[in-house]
């Protein structure tokens, strides 16, 4: 597998919101996505492609020292693989480059797969949004890394 990790274009827009559409009941629409590539100016968005196919996606917002990853996701054909986990380590590695000494993000309390990958790396539950998924009322865990120094595939 040729995986290429790099910062999102314009150009992906179209399969990131594909992927983003495919993965989650409540999708960005596909301006979201241009926003962050184009206007945002806190946004560090990256995709991940596997032979020349954008597979995978991230959305990282940078703010003084704190990274928040607002959306990742992979495409369900290429899950199960470690692209969705190698892309958030990358991204997170570039933010603490950017001088960012902590993240966070919000996950479905529910969504117990993603939170185990995200207390592999150090993330610890330090908060819980009530209702704060809108199609169903679900709340989301705020998850925190304190400290991305140490951050590295594993």
């Amino acid at each position: 597998m040729n995986l290429v990790i790099r910062r999102m274009t314009l150009a992906d827009v179209p399969a990131v919101h594909e992927i983003d559409r495919l993965s989650f009941s409540l999708p960005w629409p596909e301006r979201s996505f241009r926003f962050e590539v184009s206007e945002n100016p806190v946004a560090r968005p990256w995709v991940a492609e596997v032979d020349g196919r954008v597979v995978a996606m991230l959305v990282l917002w940078l703010t003084v020292d704190e990274a928040h990853i607002a959306t990742i996701a992979t495409h369900p054909d290429f899950r199960q693989q470690g692209i969705g986990e190698r892309l958030m380590i990358a991204a997170l590695q570039s933010a603490r480059q950017e001088g960012a000494r902590t993240a966070f993000l919000e996950v479905r309390a529910s969504n117990l797969a993603a939170q185990n990958l995200y207390r592999k790396y150090g993330f610890v539950v330090s908060g819980r949004r009530p209702g704060y998924y809108k199609d169903n009322q679900e709340d989301a865990l705020l998850m925190t890394l304190e400290n991305l120094d140490h951050l590295e595939v594993t």
